[in-house]
Formats: structure tokens, C-alpha cells, sequence
């Protein structure tokens, strides 16, 4: 399905990333960048995959990202994919909620997707194709008690990829914009969750089960490849039902 394509992972290392960059990996991607700020914990996948390379990277420091950029482009002459994936909690109730914990999340969350898509875009643009997906949340849907900060940037990045869908294509480039959302999924962030708050998530989801990074990365992947050609602006929720 992404025979030939060059393909960026940011938050590559762990979790829902890297079983993105797996999946993209079997997929006969020409090559997958696996971009985190903690490298070290991708490095297995370069051993496991001729077609997986590890970056270290955050996507806070423009001056990084476009380094990055310039040299992959200068090796492969184009970039086919990217996706979004870094992200991180500060979770709080409003009123409990520092300033730093706001921003931080926001710059990462929000910030890190803008400077990302707008150091690729173009490349993508000059090309004439690309697909950019970012990955958004049902919190950024439906919203979350403790979660402003998150909440807030999760539904930014699908405002942002509505305007992009439209923006990108406007001189006639096939470059697509798209979101994923996902519901309760199993990941390191939620492996140590107490079993009756775990219960809870299974029980609130249709489905009666959390989802796998699988299952997210199966949608990526659709999203990433030609068989969704026709498909820009869009938020594919996976998440079991939870949201309906």
C-alpha cells in the first residue's frame, strides 16, 4: 500500500507512533522516519527494519525540523506522508491547572503539528501529491473533564486540517489533510491505570473493549495510502463506538 513512499512518523518511539511506523514499515514503505525526542527507545525498529530510520527530534525547534526536512528531501527528492503523532498530557481541572502545564501541552500538541505540516507542505505541494495526517482525539471532539488544555488542541488540529484540505489543494496539488481520533486505546500512557478506572473505559465503549495501537495505525495507514485518494478534511473517529 506505500510502495515507494517516504514517510515521517513524529513520536515514533513508543505506543500508538510506533506501531504506525511497524505498520508503515510492512507495508513496503521506501522509508519511514521515525522522529522522537527519545531515540533511543526507537532503535530497535532500525534493526528490525532495512526501510525504518530513527531521528532524534522535537517538534518545538523549528531549526530541527527544517534541517530534518531539507536533508530528506535532498536524499528522496520528495516527501509522501506525514504524520502527526507527538503529543503529551498535563491533565488538571481548570481551576487546578498551572500556566506551564497550558502551554506546554499547547506547544507540543498544537505549535509542534503547525511547525511540522509547515515545513513538509510545501514539499509536498511542489510535488503535486501528499498525504498529511494528524492525530486528534475524541477529547478534541466531545471534550473531557480535567483535560482543557488537551481538549484544546485536539480540536485545533482538526480546525487546522479542515483549512489545510482546502488551502493545500486550491492550485490543484493532490495534497490531502486528514485527522484520526481515538477513543480509549491500550498504551504505555494507559497500561497503569488502576483496573476499576480501566473497567470504566470498557464499559463507557460500545465495542466493550479498549482499542489497540493496531487499530489506529490500520486507519493511518488507509488514510496514508492511495486507496483514500478522494478522502481530505475529514476526522475518522476509532473508537469503539464511544462516541456516537
Amino acid at each position: 500500500m506505500l510502495s515507494n513512499k517516504i514517510c515521517i512518523v513524529t513520536g515514533g518511539a513508543q505506543g500508538i507512533g510506533r506501531c504506525i511506523v511497524e505498520t508503515f514499515a510492512r507495508q513496503n514503505a521506501a522509508m519511514v522516519y521515525a522522529c522522537d525526542m527519545n531515540a533511543d527507545a526507537a532503535d530497535a525498529l532500525q534493526s528490525t527494519f532495512s526501510n525504518v530510520r530513527v531521528k532524534q527530534l522535537n517538534v518545538c525547534d523549528r531549526d530541527a525540523i527544517q534541517s530534518l526536512i531539507e536533508s530528506i528531501r535532498e536524499e528522496h527528492g520528495s516527501i509522501d506522508v506525514l504524520v502527526n503523532n507527538a503529543g503529551i498530557t498535563r491533565d488538571n481541572l481548570l481551576d487546578r491547572m498551572s500556566e506551564d502545564d497550558w502551554d506546554m501541552v499547547i506547544n507540543v500538541n498544537l505549535k509542534g503539528v503547525f511547525n511540522m505540516t509547515q515545513a513538509v507542505a510545501p514539499v509536498m505541494i511542489e510535488h503535486g501529491v501528499g498525504s498529511i495526517i494528524t492525530m486528534s482525539s475524541v477529547v478534541g471532539t466531545d471534550g473531557n473533564i480535567g483535560q482543557s488544555n488537551y481538549g484544546a488542541t485536539k480540536g485545533g488540529v482538526i480546525a487546522m486540517t479542515k483549512g489545510w484540505a482546502k488551502e493545500f489543494s486550491r492550485k490543484g496539488a493532490q495534497v490531502r489533510a486528514n485527522c484520526v481520533a481515538p477513543g480509549f486505546i491500550e498504551t504505555p500512557m494507559t497500561v497503569d491505570l488502576p483496573e476499576k478506572v480501566l473497567e470504566h473505559m470498557k464499559a463507557k465503549t460500545p465495542l466493550g473493549r479498549m482499542g489497540k495501537p493496531e487499530d489506529i495505525a490500520e486507519g493511518v495507514l488507509f488514510l496514508a495510502s492511495d486507496r483514500a485518494s478522494f478522502i481530505t478534511g475529514q476526522t475518522l473517529k476509532i473508537d469503539g463506538g464511544l462516541v456516537i
